[in-house]
Parts: C-alpha cells; structure tokens; sequence
C-alpha cells in the first residue's frame, strides 16, 4: 500500500527521498524493522490478551527436565508471526506480483489451518487438535495451488540463453541480444520445469527429464512431475518444522536463520547482473520476495524476544505450520527447493528421528515382542533433554547447525 502511495507521489511530485521506494532493499530494510516492532512492542500486548483469555499450553508429563513449568504458558503466539509477515508486506511489497501474491496466500492458509488445530485443542479440550489427515489434504492443496500456479501462470517465467541458430524458430517469447565481456548471446524469458541442483556442474535440472524414459512427447506430463515434488516438499518441511517447535526458541531462531539464506538467495536470482556473475538461473521479478523474506525474518526475530529461553508465549501450530509452508513455498519459487535437504536439514534431522524411532520400535515390536528405540526420545531435541543437557544450550547448538548448514547453501551458488 505505501508501496503504491509513495510510487504516485514520485510520479507527480518532485519530493526528494520518494524514489527510494523504487529500490528492493530499502523496502527490505523496512520491512524488517516494522515486522520487529509488531512482534515485540505490539506482541506484548497479544501475550497479554491471551492470558485474559486463558489460552493456556495444556502439557503432557513427558519426564523432561522443567516441562511442567510450562504449564499454562499462552500457546497461539504464530498469530503475532503471520501479523508480522502480513502487514509489512501488505504494506511494502509490490501486490500485483505473482510470486508475492502466491506467498500471502500460503501464510494464510497455513495459518488458518494452524489456528483451526490449536483452537481444537485449546477450547476444545482435545489433545490430538486436528485430525492428521485434515493436515495433510491442507497441506497437499496449497501444494497443488503452488504448482499449477508455477507450471501456467505467464509472469512466471526464468531466463534461458538461446543458440543464435535458433533465433529465427523462436517465437513465443521476444528475444533479447545482451554482451558479456566481447561476446554477445541471446536470452529469452520463457516457461520452465527447470530447477538448480547444488554439487551439479551445469546447476540445472528439468523435472520433465524424469519422464524421458516414456520417449518423445514426454514433457506434457512434466507437469504431474512437478506437482509431485512440489507436494512433497511442502508438507515434508510444513510438518518438519512442526515437529522442531518442541522447545524454547528452536523452530524460531532456526526459521530466521533459513529467512535469511533464502531472502539471499531471492535476491541473487532476481538481479541479472549478479544473477549472471554467479551463472546461476535468472528469474524476473522474484527480487520482490526480498520484502516477505525481510518481514518474515523480522517477524521470528521480534517473536524469539519473548519465546527463547524462558518462553513467554509458544507459537503453537499456528505459527509453525505456517513458518514450515512459508519456507518451502518461497525456496520452490526461486526454484531452490533441491537445496532444502541441505538449507532445512535440522528439520529433516528431526523428521527423520522421528520415522526412524517409530519404524524400529514397531518393527522390534513385531520381530521379538518388545519395541525397542533408537533415541531415549524423539523427535532429536528431546533426546538430548533426556540425556540431561539444558533446553537453551541444545537450542544454541541446532543454530550453529543452522548456520553451518545455510553458509554450506549459499556456497553451493559457485561450488559445482
């Protein structure tokens, strides 16, 4: 909305300081600092309303270290997260572009379906919240509108250099003559089932090849490809951040630092000059994503001032579904999703404690009559609370991780 308001008055008025709305990272830079000040001053306030309202964190005795302490403590923070993700960039972020629309839509839909879970359990009185099964066709619907939307939408497109012998031939999109050094290329900005892969020389991967094996006129179905993957990594990283938001600050502190790689990575690929530097996919208009990337940092940043250790307010599955869809949505649109495993790996570290705790008790139980495990508890994080360390020195540890592993992402730009 100001984004609007202050691109008239610099079309009308000669005003100095209007132009600087033109320039992604200012609005980023604002972004930020506005989604700070509604989690923090105005989250105050938030904290407090629940408490009147006595959403309190209904805890089971799981035998942790200062887990009944928390007892009572207001559950539904995420609201304050989706309020500092939508508003600055309601009011920052250019809304006729479709990557930024695509995102608004996935804070809200995963926050709803958050909001529904932890209403059920907290007026309801039912533990279990949600039926999983709800979850999961939520989940797979935003997956589908994600990827019908990248797959036919027209303003979302990625640029590809295009042999001169085939300049003539081409005709859906115009062609553009560009210099890079003494040599000139043509690029066109056209549809593509194209992604980056990390550790691959050409850093390219086409979701179409897949079907190659059905020989020619395979790429029609590439769609079909596509959506699968798009499912999968949606509700993988959507419940993988669920599962990580287990104690104070984890899933928060861990979120903010994959916002940042990911508003990074937003940024290299949406400027050609970088984008062509690095050699890695261009794709037009996504440098507006900065602007989310920057709200949503600042909005787990502003939340973490009241949720580390110890936490005033838990985010619940309001704001973790959320964060964990938000951070697979946007890593798809800057065709950046094979980088997850690596970018998300404490959440796929959790995820995998938790499949592998739960196939070998039941295999156990099965093979000898006995269930046995692998972890003390899962998911990991509780693990290391039975083996006695402090909830804040476990969450300080899965963030150098986290930084380990986001550094090892933004490497993967030039390391082929």
């Amino acid at each position: 909305m100001l984004y609007y308001l202050f691109e008239y008055l610099n079309q009308h008025y000669d005003f100095p300081g209007l132009r600087l709305f033109q320039y992604i990272t200012f609005r980023t830079s604002l972004a930020i600092i506005i989604s700070l000040i509604i989690t923090t001053v105005y989250g105050r306030r938030i904290i407090n309303y629940l408490h009147r309202m006595q959403v309190g964190e209904t805890v089971r005795n799981l035998g942790l270290e200062g887990q009944m302490q928390k007892q009572g403590t207001p559950t539904m923070g995420g609201i304050m997260i989706l309020l500092g993700i939508l508003v600055p960039t309601l009011l920052l972020a250019n809304l006729t572009n479709i990557y930024v629309i695509l995102m608004i839509v996935t804070t809200i839909w995963m926050g709803v379906i958050g909001f529904v879970d932890d209403y059920i359990k907290v007026f309801r009185k039912n533990k279990e919240g949600l039926a999983g099964r709800f979850k999961i066709v939520g989940q797979v619907g935003l997956a589908l509108i994600i990827g019908w939307t990248m797959y036919f939408n027209p303003n979302i497109v990625v640029r590809q250099t295009v042999d001169e012998a085939s300049v003539s031939k081409a005709a859906t999109a115009p062609m553009v003559l560009r210099q890079k050094g003494e040599s000139f290329y043509y690029t066109q900005d056209v549809k593509s089932t194209l992604t980056n892969v990390p550790f691959y020389k050409n850093n390219e991967f086409d979701y179409a090849k897949v079907l190659k094996f059905l020989g020619s006129g395979y790429e029609k179905y590439a769609v079909f490809v596509f959506l699968i993957f798009v499912v999968i990594i949606v509700t993988a990283v959507s419940n993988g951040a669920n599962i990580t938001d287990g104690i104070d600050g984890l899933a928060t502190g861990t979120s903010a630092i994959i916002g940042i790689t990911l508003g990074l990575l937003a940024y290299v690929s949406g400027n050609t000059v970088i984008a062509d530097y690095l050699n890695i996919m261009y794709i037009p208009n996504s440098g507006e994503l900065m602007i989310f990337a920057g709200a949503f940092v600042g909005a787990c940043v502003g939340f973490l001032w009241y949720n580390s250790y110890p936490a005033q307010v838990f985010m619940g599955d309001t704001g973790s579904l959320a964060i964990g869809g938000i951070i697979a949505a946007f890593a798809i649109m800057i065709r950046k999703e094979l980088l997850i495993p690596v970018l998300c790996g404490v959440f796929l570290i959790e995820n995998l404690s938790v499949i592998m705790q739960v196939t070998y008790f039941k295999y156990t139980k099965k093979r000898y009559g006995e269930g046995k495990r692998v972890f003390l508890m899962a998911p990991l994080h509780h693990h290391y609370q039975k083996k006695g360390y402090h909830e804040a020195k476990i969450v300080t540890r899965f963030w150098i991780i986290s930084i380990l592993l986001a550094i090892i992402t933004i490497i993967t730009l030039k390391l082929r």
